[in-house]
């Protein structure tokens, strides 16, 4: 089949387009013809991919993805495809890969009345009741139950519009044989003390995943532990210019590094002793699942669609909503103990091993070409 992915942009470190790539290069290997329409590229293109690059041009976000669709809609009218699969919500999809939490939820949660009045809400939520709607066509499919109960309560969507995936890992994110001599070989790259307390972030929204929170916990944990030697490694594609001023005003931005977006990111949770993702909202939460993969004790907002799998593992602390920063605080000081470290690592390494953390690309092409095949004996008949 010929198939088309829409999705803004690409950047290689995000975990959307991480997912796009797999499941791109799953469906290829199927024997698949791949189109992606994109408005920016960054990173190494997919090897036998037809990369299609939108001109959006336009003031603000809700213009310039109105023209993205006008452009893509038109060129698939010329050329067009078996099917069509947006990452970002949009009218006309097939099927919809839902990455991300509900946007109406979000907004009347964290948002005033005058933003829920402005253009740009009224275009996002316009788009999402298109996928979501009792009466739409497209087919969805979530990473997480509470992504099903969120667009249940606000949209009424049919249960059978809605498929829920299983996690997908990636392989290499397991920890390896020689886990104990890649741990001491990244600490020393990155000039960390084998003692040293070292605690993991790992999001591009630094905001979205709570970097602040983080941060905030490594200035108390330091203060209430002044003895023991912490440090906060931030790796991202972000602009980080805000949170270096608060580790300055909170006096310790000698303790947070910026590393930027990494492609060794399964080195450094062999390298941590702790991840942090104190996040505001997340949909899933792949990297929760890669650092239990990996051995790497976790501290979380139970929030989190994957949440519930370090939960399982007993791998690590779940904070509870609403947030509060003293729980944070105190989670990451409880970490401090090496042996209940030991403890969280040993539970993460063997749930990693006996639970399916791997299969979603498999599942979702299966889904795919599924959904797919329906459609076209609907349209047949």
């Amino acid at each position: 089949m010929r198939l088309a992915f829409l999705l803004y942009h690409y950047v290689p470190y995000g975990g959307l387009q991480r997912d796009v790539r797999l499941l791109v290069a799953e469906l290829r290997q199927r024997g698949h013809h791949c189109r992606v329409y994109c408005t920016a590229w960054h990173g190494v293109a997919f090897e036998g991919v037809d990369v299609r690059r939108v001109p959006t041009a336009a003031c603000g976000n809700h213009r310039r993805s109105q023209r993205f669709h006008n452009w893509v809609r038109a060129d698939l009218a010329k050329d067009p495809v078996a099917g069509v699969i947006g990452f970002n919500t949009l009218p006309d999809l097939d099927i919809y890969y839902a990455a991300d939490s509900c946007y109406l939820d979000r907004t009347l949660r964290e948002r005033g009345g005058l933003y829920r009045r402005s253009a740009r809400f009224r275009h996002f939520a316009a788009w999402e009741r298109a996928v979501f709607a009792p009466d739409s066509a497209t087919q969805v499919l979530l990473l997480s139950e509470s992504q099903r109960d969120e667009y249940a309560q606000h949209y009424h969507t049919p249960p059978q519009h809605m498929h829920l995936l299983p996690p997908g890992v990636a392989p290499d994110r397991r920890a390896p044989p020689d886990a104990p001599e890649r741990r001491k070989a990244v600490r020393a790259s990155l000039g960390v003390e084998p003692q040293e307390l070292t605690l993991l972030f790992v999001g591009s929204r630094f905001f979205t995943k709570g970097l602040d929170r983080a941060i905030t916990a490594l200035a108390h944990v330091r203060a209430a532990q002044p003895s023991v030697k912490s440090r906060l490694l931030v790796v991202g594609q972000a602009k980080p210019r805000r949170f270096q001023r608060l580790a300055r005003r909170l006096k310790v931005a000698a303790g947070v590094e910026f590393l930027g977006g990494r492609e060794d990111v399964a080195d450094l949770m062999l390298g941590a002793d702790l991840l942090v993702h104190p996040a505001r909202t997340e949909a899933a939460g792949t990297v929760l699942l890669e650092a239990l993969a990996a051995g790497l004790p976790v501290v979380v907002t139970a929030g989190c669609g994957y949440a519930h799998h370090v939960k399982a593992a007993r791998a690590g602390i779940l904070l509870p909503s609403p947030f509060s920063q003293e729980q944070l605080d105190r989670a990451v000081l409880r970490y401090f103990d090496g042996v209940f470290r030991a403890e969280c690592r040993s539970s993460a390494l063997q749930y990693a091993r006996l639970t399916d953390l791997y299969s979603m690309q498999r599942l979702a092409a299966d889904l795919i070409e599924q959904l797919l095949s329906q459609k076209r004996e609907v349209v047949a008949a």
